[in-house]
């Protein structure tokens, strides 16, 4: 077995016996000759590590494995010249690690770092100015800023510390903005005060501008409840109706009423078109478009529930149509998500909202969004409230501010640390209890870590972003004043993420998670996990949540190190990938119907966010279907989307099937793009979700996932 090591910067080389026995010479020459080894003892302690038959180690395990060799040989001053050379070497590491990687990535090499995030250019110099950011700061995180235990964990992928790229700043994760207070009560942004704006296309520009600012002073999604743009909506028609009669007197009312409505329906259209087109051009300090979901949510409590119904049908009208690329092409764009709630008045059954539903089914179809929220589910696992949730997935729990009223926006998430569990179902062997003691021991470490994340949180003042702490997107805070108080008390989450229900069921029971006797022991481990959030936030007052599906690259990050490491195992590391959280294996025979109701077990565990899909190849052509199945979602899960076999190219538009050329490269075959990042192979193998399946691993493992597909 070819053995890999790990280095202390994460990346993989081959095993190099040579880098050992230099080390221990050099440690020879620094003591007397009765204290030395010699090279046949070198060689045969070089021997011993290489016979260890591992496929992956760590920097730090040789290390200790040759001092443990000198031990043996009661060479105690050699041994202490081997740490103090160690200790030489770490310091010298300490100074400076990031040359390679931030060299790299500027000529264009780093493939790792450039295809990570598939809604990056990685090409600009914009672009790159963040990307070597956050080389630096993972680097920062994986040397100083976290206890070397845990950064030992994340490069065994026993766990995943998400976004170190960003862990040397004092910023959080995902929020739900708080847009009613800074549309009603005005904001500043760059120093300049924004009043509450008087028509519904200047509350339109002025909340493209609030996500901009937003999304630059955190690392994951937004979300943004449009309801609150229906009083400008109405503003706008009244703005209107006066100028007509101020025009007109009280002649040709019914000509007047025509004036409105064209002037009304001009505006709407240029106003969703300004959030479109803003959020898809603006560029932010991350480097990409904004991160940000609308929600769509038509609520009978809501005194502007007509003038939100015109521009929810607005939006998915302009979805639908898409929007040009460079060569005039109308393509899907990636921003903003679009998340649509099904109530009792669009649930297509004789509501009065059937229509947007409808039109919201013939939007999925065609541009993969929106993705639809149960409000009859989500009413009954929250407490009766429907929210969206932050970004599209994180949602937060319920939370009452003093006057006793349930508060979601203005609220956030402080970060994430995941659970490899088939890593823990491979290590037990087998052995039920040893499962659990190991979960335990892992539980543990993810607390510890996530504990890192709110810790680095604790004594940041509102002067860090002014737009979230000072100006209403969370809060309004005083210039000076630390935000510490809402990161206790449930003000804010902090999730816990969880990789491999299926796997690590195989590898304890034999048997899928399907199977009854899976599914006991799955909703065990479920609950197990939940407990120890529930546990966490009784003891420390933070709001601790577990959350399903966190990260699809961690889908393949974890089964790559595990397969390095205990080699080629059935349905487990065989796959190339693990099943994002509780999904059913997409190798399963299952219908949408039967998925959605047993996933939905699973999604009223995970409170602190998850979602489900089902696959439907040829939607354009299924929209009965479609429809059949939001009917059944509003029923019985809480949080779901659709996916397609389609693939997608976005410079021609081309929807089929790409290839895979002659070189090895994917090809569109009409217009021949080969720029993998302009194109939406959306097969999926975990239960992916989005468009972007090149949010994932490296090329030429996607490539061969596929090809075996």
């Amino acid at each position: 077995m070819e053995m890999k090591v790990i280095k202390r910067d994460g990346s993989t080389v081959d095993f190099d016996r040579s880098k050992i026995a230099k080390a221990i010479k050099k440690a020879n020459e620094a003591v007397d000759i009765e204290d030395r080894v010699s090279d046949r003892q070198i060689d045969e302690i070089v021997d011993e590590i290489s016979r260890r038959h591992r496929a992956r180690l760590l920097v730090e395990d040789i290390q200790d494995m040759v001092e443990e060799k000198l031990m043996e040989q009661q060479k105690y001053r050699l041994m202490k010249a081997y740490i103090l050379y160690r200790y030489e070497r770490a310091l010298i590491r300490k100074a400076n690690t990031t040359d390679d990687s931030i060299l790299s990535l500027i000529k264009n090499a780093n493939k790792d770092v450039m295809e990570e995030n598939s809604n990056k250019n990685a090409r600009t110099a914009s672009t790159q100015r963040d990307l070597i950011a956050g080389e630096v700061s993972r680097d920062l995180t994986r040397r100083i800023l976290l206890p070397e235990y845990i950064s030992k964990a994340h490069d065994e992928g026993a766990i995943h510390f998400h976004d170190s790229d960003y862990f040397v700043q004092p910023i959080f994760n995902c929020c739900l903005v708080n847009i009613r207070d800074m549309l009603d009560n005005g904001t500043v942004m760059n120093g300049k005060l924004i009043e509450s704006p008087k028509s519904f296309q200047t509350a339109c520009t002025i909340v493209t501008q609030i996500i901009a600012s937003v999304a630059s002073s955190q690392y994951g999604g937004q979300s943004v409840n449009v309801a609150h743009l229906g009083k400008y909506l109405r503003r706008t028609k009244e703005k209107y109706q006066k100028q007509c009669d101020q025009l007109f007197g009280d002649e040709n009312p019914e000509e007047k009423a025509k004036i409105v409505e064209m002037r009304l329906k001009d505006e709407l259209k240029a106003g969703v078109q300004t959030i479109q087109y803003q959020i898809n051009t603006l560029m932010t300090t991350n480097g990409q478009s904004p991160f940000v979901t609308l929600f769509l949510y038509l609520d009978e409590k809501d005194e502007y529930i007509e003038e939100n119904a015109m521009i929810i049908e607005e939006i998915l009208r302009q979805r639908y149509k898409g929007i040009k690329n460079e060569v005039g092409v109308y393509i899907t764009p990636a921003f903003p998500k679009l998340v649509y709630v099904l109530d009792e008045n669009n649930n297509l059954t004789g509501g009065k909202y059937d229509y947007l539903t409808r039109l919201a089914a013939k939007c999925s179809a065609k541009r993969f969004y929106p993705d639809y929220i149960s409000a009859k589910q989500m009413r009954a696992n929250y407490e009766g409230n429907v929210f969206s949730p932050m970004g599209c997935r994180s949602f937060l729990s319920p939370w009452k501010d003093e006057n006793g009223e349930y508060k979601f926006e203005g609220r956030f998430n402080q970060g994430v640390v995941s659970i490899n569990l088939p890593q823990c179902g491979i290590l037990a062997k087998g052995d039920e209890k040893k499962f659990w003691e190991i979960l335990e021991d892992r539980l543990q470490l993810c607390f510890d870590a996530l504990m890192c994340r709110h810790n680095a949180l604790l004594g940041t003042v509102s002067d860090t972003s002014p737009v979230h702490w000072q100006y209403g997107a969370i809060a309004r805070l005083d210039k000076g004043e630390k935000i510490d108080k809402f990161l206790f008390g449930g003000y804010s989450s902090i999730s816990l993420g969880y990789i491999g229900l299926y796997e690590v069921t195989k590898l304890v029971k034999g048997v899928s998670h399907t199977d009854p006797v899976g599914t006991e022991f799955a909703l065990k481990v479920m609950n197990c996990l939940r407990d120890h959030c529930e546990k966490w936030k009784k003891e420390t007052n933070i709001g601790f949540a577990l959350y399903g599906t966190p990260a699809e690259s961690l889908c393949y990050r974890f089964a790559r190190i595990d397969k390095e490491r205990f080699g080629t195992i059935k349905d487990v590391t065989d796959k190339g990938y693990y099943t994002n959280s509780y999904h059913v294996d997409v190798r399963e025979n299952i219908d949408a119907f039967s998925k959605f109701t047993f996933e939905s077990q699973f999604q009223k565990i995970s409170s602190g966010g998850a979602i489900s899909y089902v696959e439907v190849p040829n939607m354009n052509n299924n929209l009965d279907a479609m429809e059949d199945v939001i009917k059944f979602i509003y029923d019985n899960i809480q949080y779901a989307e659709f996916n397609t076999k389609s693939d997608y190219c976005q410079v021609c538009g081309f929807s089929g099937e790409i290839q895979i050329n002659a070189d090895n490269e994917w090809e569109c075959p009409n217009c021949h793009n080969k720029d993998h990042r302009r194109m939406n192979v959306t097969r999926r193998t975990c239960g992916y979700l989005g468009e972007n399946f090149w949010n994932v691993g490296k090329t030429k493992e996607i490539k061969a996932r596929v090809l075996h597909l």
